[in-house]
């Protein structure tokens, strides 16, 4: 099986399309000193929240330890999953990887670390194009950027792993742009990315496998947030359909489908599952009666730290979505069957 199918796949991927009923970013996160809330198709140049007129009447200190930014990049392929992330909390650096095996169904890679800022790393304020996010520790350097050309490239040496991928970004979809406030801090940015070709590999215990075939998707995101923060997700693509889903600290701001190139807005979305079991099956549904779908488990990463002044309880798991969208009330419905992805239940005191 490959990392998604549908029952009757499109041609080709779509270059970026006007037909979407998403309207295009705006030049900043902040316009006239207040939020530009809002979903939009396509890439910001920078998330600058330093016109933010609430932000201003906030003391250094307190912009400086609730400033979060991260750069997620997952690696969909037929027998693994890949996840990694570089954050940036402001007051400390942090980052992980993992490999999940599908065929084994077991993560059989997983590494973290934590490092002070500036000299751990950094993840910078562009997001996309020209951006960059490093982390370096001992025995680890990971960094995600642009490299020549329109590609996003993900280096990895860290726990015994090493990977080297080059994610296409020249002909994708819009991304999606949301922006807006949130509860307890003060605004939040994320540029999702729809489906992305990779090209390169991954080395784990001396063996090498190819990525080639993988589909590659990215979360930057950048913030003023709470000092609690939750949140639950899901994100799972191949190269003609994908979606992003939140519930939590961002509202339904970073709800949306992607379809043959087009991106949708969708609704508030419903995580309905049992925490204490999250590998027994979850439904997530919209309520504008635009997706539904059932979430299989394969297996999960997790972390769960409490450090007194900081804390994070975090799942992962990986598997497959079942179920079907649409793009209007109206529309045909198109199921999905097999479609590989991760759900997140996360909660993090930082």
């Amino acid at each position: 099986m490959s990392p998604g199918t549908r029952t009757a796949p499109p041609p080709s991927p779509l270059p970026p399309t006007s037909e979407s009923p998403v309207p295009a970013p705006p030049l900043s996160v902040v316009h006239a000193g207040q939020i530009a809330t809002g979903r939009y198709a396509g890439c910001i140049p920078r998330i600058d929240w330093s016109t933010l007129a609430s932000a201003q009447q906030r003391a250094i200190w307190w912009r400086r330890c609730h400033h979060k930014r991260w750069q997620y990049v997952g690696l969909a392929a037929e027998h693994w999953f890949i996840g990694l992330a570089i954050v940036d909390l402001g007051w400390a650096m942090s980052a992980f990887a993992y490999v999940f095996d599908r065929r084994h169904k077991r993560v059989v890679l997983d590494w973290s670390q934590d490092g002070l800022p500036w000299l751990s790393g950094a993840v910078s304020d562009q997001p996309v194009h020209g951006g960059q996010a490093r982390f370096r520790g001992p025995g680890a350097t990971l960094r995600i950027g642009q490299s020549a050309g329109e590609a996003l490239a993900v280096r990895v040496r860290a726990g015994g792993l090493r990977l080297q991928v080059d994610l296409d970004v020249s002909q994708a979809p819009p991304f999606l742009l949301a922006v807006g406030p949130v509860h307890g801090g003060l605004g939040h940015a994320t540029q999702k990315s729809p489906g992305l070709p990779v090209a390169g590999w991954f080395e784990l215990e001396g063996e090498r496998h190819s990525l080639q075939d993988a589909t590659g998707s990215l979360d930057s995101s950048n913030g003023l947030l709470a000092r609690d923060t939750a949140w639950r997700w899901a994100s799972a693509h191949d190269r003609h359909l994908g979606f992003n889903l939140q519930q939590g600290y961002f509202g339904d701001q970073e709800n949306a489908l992607w379809l043959d190139g087009v991106l949708h807005p969708l609704g508030a979305a419903q995580f309905d599952f049992d925490p204490a079991q999250p590998l027994s099956p979850w439904r997530i549904h919209t309520d504008d009666g635009l997706l539904d779908l059932q979430f299989r488990p394969e297996g999960a990463r997790q972390d769960h730290r409490n450090l007194g002044v900081a804390a994070s309880s975090y799942i992962q798991p990986v598997g497959t979505f079942h179920g079907w969208v649409r793009t209007a009330l109206d529309g045909p419905v198109i199921p999905i069957d097999g479609l590989l992805g991760v759900t997140e239940d996360h909660r993090s005191r930082w």
